[in-house]
């Protein structure tokens, strides 16, 4: 378990390690990056990874459980902020796209306006030249048939000359008939080509209006998507503000568990240093290896200082995890004497067994998270003596035993007393 800080520094030196965690590790250019250098960095990235598993491990289930929930809402809020933001850039596109299908429709309708009164205009055309091809023609068939004049001045003609003069009337007067239905001819091409240019107008109008109406269903539903992320944002928002609210509680009730199991921790300790004091004799000698190992279980997390993610805090690892089963015998590591059980919030189970002087220090080895202890306060115990059962109880994620050793009432690294 962790020692609280002493110092406003180590909280300033959390505070910039849990957002080093909170980013992951450092990039490096991979391309100029040395293998060996990329294999530390990778290995002390997992190790972080590590740490800060465990120690959210080292946390009571009501804030595992908020800090969850704070986490899910705020990758949620992550997404639905990406998918609105997703959205109104569709929607800004699809109104660009609007304003231009917009300009091609009123382009479009303009040609049909232009193309129609082109076509009114061909058509008032037209009947004016048919009227003037009917009153041409009129005023030539007035004077008779062209073809029979033509062949009675031929008969009536007495020389050359006088034919010559009469065929080249008849020939102005076949002319202009013919002028008149040439140009009666070219205004009715005229006025279908006209026809053809409206009818292609009219299309062209068709499709730009059809295009726009299904562009505005598209326009519709992006608008009601946007809506509905702008509002599911805001629902989101408030969420993560709950969920923060909820972890602030948890932390703080959690600190103050921590803070009395630290006040119960120095009340022992004076005890043991109290003992410390009265005690005479003991062994002297070499300590290393010198107690049996309490489970067989590995070691999945060492003594050691670091910062805590959760509670930002530079604390202690107060003591060696080893992994094991719920229900696995925990024996005692050398003789000797209970002198606390008790339970715990943060350590759930707790058992403090006094293994007298060692080198003139007093030296007790601590278990803790034990589903049950088979001995009681004033109890000795041999060693090798099962003492309890390993568990998850107090701030635990998962079966295991958090075993500490007090030299003097100071934890100290297991594993130098340990094989």
């Amino acid at each position: 378990m962790r020692l609280f800080p002493r110092t406003a520094s180590p909280r300033l030196l959390a505070a910039t390690t849990v957002c080093a965690l909170a980013v992951g590790a450092v990039a490096i250019p991979l391309a100029s990056a040395d293998p060996h250098q990329l294999k530390d960095r990778q290995q002390h990235a997992q190790s972080k990874i590590h740490h800060a598993q465990r120690d959210l491990d080292e946390s009571s289930s009501r804030l595992r459980k908020a800090q969850a929930a704070l986490d899910s809402a705020q990758k949620q809020l992550d997404g639905a902020r990406a998918a609105y933001q997703s959205a109104s850039t569709r929607l800004d596109a699809a109104k660009v796209r609007d304003r231009d299908m917009q300009e091609k429709l009123a382009a479009a309708e303009s040609k049909l306006a232009t193309a129609e009164q082109d076509l009114a205009d061909g058509q008032a055309a037209l009947e004016e030249q048919r009227q003037t091809v009917t009153d041409t023609i009129t005023d030539i068939y007035e004077q008779g048939d062209p073809d029979l004049i033509a062949f009675g001045a031929l008969l009536n003609s007495r020389s050359t000359a006088d034919l010559t003069r009469r065929e080249e009337a008849h020939s102005v007067i076949v002319g202009k008939q013919t002028a008149a239905y040439d140009d009666l001819h070219a205004a009715e091409v005229l006025l279908q080509v006209r026809e053809r240019q409206v009818q292609d107008a009219r299309d062209e109008v068709e499709v730009q209006r059809q295009a726009a109406a299904d562009h505005l269903v598209t326009m519709q539903a992006l608008h009601q998507e946007t809506r509905e992320a702008r509002d599911r944002v805001r629902d989101l928002v408030q969420d993560r503000r709950a969920a923060q609210s909820d972890a602030r509680d948890a932390r703080q009730k959690d600190l103050r568990a921590l803070h009395r199991a630290k006040q119960r921790e120095q009340r022992i300790r004076q005890k043991i240093l109290a003992q410390a004091r009265r005690a005479r004799g003991g062994y002297t000698g070499p300590t290393n290896g010198l107690f049996i190992r309490p489970v067989p279980g590995v070691v999945t997390s060492p003594f050691g200082w670091r910062i805590h993610p959760i509670y930002h805090y530079w604390g202690l690892h107060d003591g060696t995890d080893f992994g094991v089963s719920c229900g696995e015998p925990m024996k005692a590591i050398a003789g000797g004497t209970v002198i606390e059980k008790y339970w715990s919030d943060v350590y759930g189970n707790r058992l403090y067994v006094s293994l007298g002087q060692i080198n003139g220090k007093n030296v007790t080895a601590v278990y803790n998270h034990a589903t049950s202890y088979r001995v009681n306060v004033g109890d000795h115990v041999t060693q090798g003596e099962t003492v309890g059962y390993v568990g998850s109880t107090g701030w635990s994620t998962g079966c295991h035993l958090h075993f500490t050793i007090l030299v003097n009432g100071t934890a100290v690294d297991p594993m130098n007393w340990l094989p």
